[in-house]
């Protein structure tokens, strides 16, 4: 069964944040965590690239199901972080 969709493309310039009462309690705990780290040691711009890496490799273990994206992203950063700082360490 091949199934078609059309969807409109429009541009937008306004971006949605996630605001606190959409992150759950765990997701909110590893977002105060990953932000005591000190991350100086990296480039912003190469951390964000890793922490895009790795939330695109959860969301495939979760095959891409929507709702869930913050919680990836969230989960990334933490992995990342934890990372960086065995590397320091």
């Amino acid at each position: 069964m091949v199934v078609n969709r059309v969807v409109k493309v429009t541009k937008r310039k306004t971006t949605r944040k996630a605001t606190v009462s959409e992150l759950s309690d765990s997701a909110m705990m590893a977002v105060l965590e990953s932000k005591r780290l000190e991350t100086k040691t990296i480039d912003p711009d190469a951390r964000r690239q890793l922490v895009a890496a790795e939330a695109y490799f959860f969301a495939e273990r979760r095959g891409f199901a929507a709702g869930n994206e913050v919680e990836d992203w969230v989960a990334a950063e933490v992995l990342v972080d934890s990372r960086l700082k065995q590397q320091v360490a």
